[in-house]
């Protein structure tokens, strides 16, 4: 077995997304995406939030934009010297620095802003796990659709793109 790093095909509606994951740098992040990835969370759910010059999230909601219940939040792990740029993976998450759980994020410009920059709750930061490898045109015909807002969700695609699965690549 080789030490490379977890690559993931993400099949959405617009087409594939093969990624590297850096378990590395972002151990737990990774394992924590792996095994969603591998329990079939992400299948089915939906981008729910697409802003163009900024990115593309996904891996919490359904096309009716409820919650799927995700499992426990896990250790922040932005300090690991991972930038925000174009075409990586960071974890979602709300205010409280350690809440990320299922939902990612594909940054669609350089976010250095998103970067850690202090042990501060609001300075910590979004953990960079992984890196779009092939599919990034996918990922910028997503960041392209029309958006509105939708039960209370703004920048939400008009027309759902769907993860239609995503698989461990072995």
């Amino acid at each position: 077995m080789s030490e490379q790093n977890p690559q993931v095909m993400l099949e959405t509606s617009k087409g594939s997304i093969k990624i590297e994951l850096f378990k590395d740098t972002s151990p737990i992040t990774v394992k924590n995406f792996l095994g969603y990835v591998r329990d079939g969370y992400y299948d089915g759910l939906i981008f729910h939030r697409v802003i163009r010059d900024f990115m593309i999230q996904g891996g919490g909601l359904n096309e009716n934009l409820e919650q799927k219940k995700p499992k426990f939040a896990i250790k922040n792990e932005a300090d690991n010297g991972l930038s925000n740029k174009r075409g990586t993976l960071a974890m979602a998450r709300t205010a409280v620095v350690d809440s990320a759980t299922s939902q990612f994020f594909i940054n669609v410009v350089d976010n250095d802003f998103l970067d850690h920059q202090g042990k501060q709750q609001d300075r910590y930061g979004y953990c960079v796990f992984g890196q779009v490898l092939e599919g990034m045109e996918v990922v910028d015909d997503i960041r392209a659709v029309k958006t509105g807002t939708h039960k209370g969700h703004s920048d939400v695609p008009v027309e759902p793109v769907f993860i239609t699965s995503a698989k461990v690549l072995e």
